[in-house]
């Protein structure tokens, strides 16, 4: 079947690297942005009757996301036959319920939009939540995981704290749990791990943490889906080293990273914090950042999708 990726312009080295593994150039694409701010996007080559892929992630600005509608819409116009939407990190996520009256449901608002403009696949990886999924009523969605490179990444990192069993996997809440035991059954002889119960008043800003499990000589692995403003994970790792903690890490898909972030992972006792390309690594960083890439992940999925095989090896982890 005849195919194509493009690279929307959030995330155009993880376009690449997704390219390289499928051993094809991007296709050309114009992206422009008009003097007032708004977004135009043309395609320039012929789409009719080929698999067209969209890569962006939906991080803000919002220009991102608005980039990737009217390019499902021209993708549709231009007679594609089917078009898929590959969001690594999908924006909104976190707003996947009405927390108090007359607040939208973004993260519905988003997945609606998608299916009414075409998007016939949604190719994304470690959702804040499954529920997301059944926004869509018609596209397919394939959530792909981190731990796919996670796991191999940690083996040979922690190679010597895991074979003294002096590693210990921390879910930063209880909602984080059945995450954080994936990857201690993978990376620790007895699944050890540790629960951190979070009280939060106000969005980003948690009162009290509360640390359930032993973490005293062992080296703590903190596992997240992402890494925002980065204060609720330096706190953590605060409590973790005051429990005795030998040394403390942290792993997250996405690295948002807002805000004092990066201040915030310095001045912290996490020696270091690892995230995919999920978002743009091409931003400054901090020395205690690692980026591990999840390019070949993607690109492995389209060649399934291509071939018309099972995705479902690419969420096996041994």
């Amino acid at each position: 079947m005849d195919f194509r990726v493009f690279s929307l312009g959030s995330n155009d080295g993880l376009a690449k690297k997704i390219a390289d593994k499928l051993g094809a150039p991007l296709g050309e694409i114009k992206l422009k942005t008009f003097a007032d701010g708004e977004q135009h996007v043309q395609f320039l080559e012929n789409l009719r009757g080929k698999h067209v892929y969209l890569v962006q992630s939906t991080n803000p600005p919002a220009e991102n996301l608005v980039r990737l509608l009217l390019a499902i819409d021209a993708a549709h116009g231009a007679s594609a036959s089917e078009i898929t939407a590959v969001i690594p990190y999908f924006g909104y996520a976190r707003q996947d319920r009405k927390a108090r009256p007359r607040e939208p449901i973004s993260a519905r608002v988003f997945s609606v939009l998608l299916e009414k403009v075409g998007a016939d696949r949604l190719l994304t990886m470690d959702l804040h939540t499954d529920s997301i999924v059944g926004f869509f009523r018609h596209a397919i969605v394939d959530n792909l995981l981190a731990r796919r490179v996670f796991i191999p990444h940690f083996r040979k990192f922690f190679a010597d704290a895991i074979a003294a069993d002096d590693l210990v996997v921390v879910s930063p809440d209880v909602g984080g749990v059945a995450r954080a035991q994936s990857y201690a059954k993978r990376l620790t002889k007895n699944a050890d791990l540790a629960v951190m119960n979070k009280e939060r008043e106000i969005p980003n800003k948690v009162t009290k943490i509360n640390l359930i499990g032993d973490v005293k000589g062992k080296i703590a692995l903190i596992v997240d889906d992402m890494a925002d403003t980065c204060g609720t994970l330096a706190a953590a790792a605060a409590l973790l080293q005051e429990s005795g903690a030998r040394e403390v890490y942290a792993a997250t898909t996405h690295g948002l990273l807002s805000g004092d972030a990066l201040k915030i992972i310095d001045d912290s006792p996490i020696k270091k914090l690892f995230i995919t390309d999920t978002i743009s690594p091409d931003r400054k960083f901090s020395d205690k950042i690692e980026v591990v890439s999840v390019g070949e992940v993607f690109g492995e999925a389209i060649q399934r999708i291509e071939a018309g095989e099972s995705l479902s090896e690419l969420f096996e982890t041994e």
